[in-house]
């Protein structure tokens, strides 16, 4: 492998951990992040975003430098706004969570309560406390249509930078690499406070809801960007 190629794929992987700091990005994980009481799930929960990211990118990509084609404006402007109303999905969900855990914590006391007797002369009763699940599943999902919207720019990126088909996917595969490690890296720092603050729903909760408020908002500048100042709107009613 030529010396030029190894830094140009340096390159790519420096650039893949700098995408994966991009707002939207880290708004998007971070209303994930913010449901974990271990540290492990929250980098896990980067390193799936990560994989979903890379998997779009790696096909749609792939498939355009093939066809030696590209995503209409109208198209990838779209996608993009679709990220917005994902993150506007994402912030009002996870803002409301809590109202849910709570609700299911006082079932749980209610049953508790019931049962304390016949529990007790077997020694057996455990108070439970609802908890909080993180779906890797969901941080995929973020990361595909992360991935979806970007793969345009990427495209253009990659062409401008590499010289065959095969450079341009080895190319993506090492982007996508560096986006996996920079967002397990960010997903880790990110979590640490909520992890932290877990058995403390004072701290917990107030945290959580702010990143909710952080992603909505973002997420309706987003679209508000997208649809006003760069003129989507316009290109849907011509």
């Amino acid at each position: 492998m030529e010396a030029n190629l190894l830094s140009i794929l340096a390159l790519g992987f420096i650039l893949g951990i700098k995408h994966a700091i991009e707002p939207d990005h880290v708004i998007a994980v971070s209303t994930i992040a913010s449901q974990s009481k271990k540290l492990i799930s929250s980098t896990l929960s980067g390193v799936f975003w990560g994989i979903g990211h890379t998997a779009t990118l790696f096909v749609i990509g792939t498939w355009l430098i093939l066809m030696k084609g590209e995503i209409p404006e109208i198209w990838a402007m779209s996608l993009e706004f679709v990220v917005g109303i994902m993150l506007v999905y994402l912030g009002i969900s996870t803002f409301f969570s809590f109202k849910h855990l709570h609700v299911h914590k006082q079932k749980r006391e209610e049953a508790d309560h019931v049962n304390l007797h016949s529990h007790q002369h077997h020694g057996e009763h455990k108070h439970q406390h609802p908890r909080k699940k993180i779906s890797y599943l969901k941080s995929m999902m973020i990361g595909f249509v992360h991935g979806l919207a970007g793969s345009g720019a990427m495209v253009l990126l990659t062409m401008s930078t590499v010289k065959s088909v095969w450079e341009g996917a080895v190319y993506i595969l090492i982007f996508g690499a560096g986006t996996v490690v920079g967002m397990l890296f960010f997903t880790t720092v990110i979590g640490i406070p909520f992890v932290l603050s877990a058995g403390k729903s004072t701290f917990n909760k107030p945290l959580t809801q702010l990143t909710a408020v952080i992603s909505t908002v973002f997420g309706v500048y987003y679209m508000y960007t997208l649809g006003v100042t760069e003129g989507l709107f316009h290109l849907w009613m011509q």
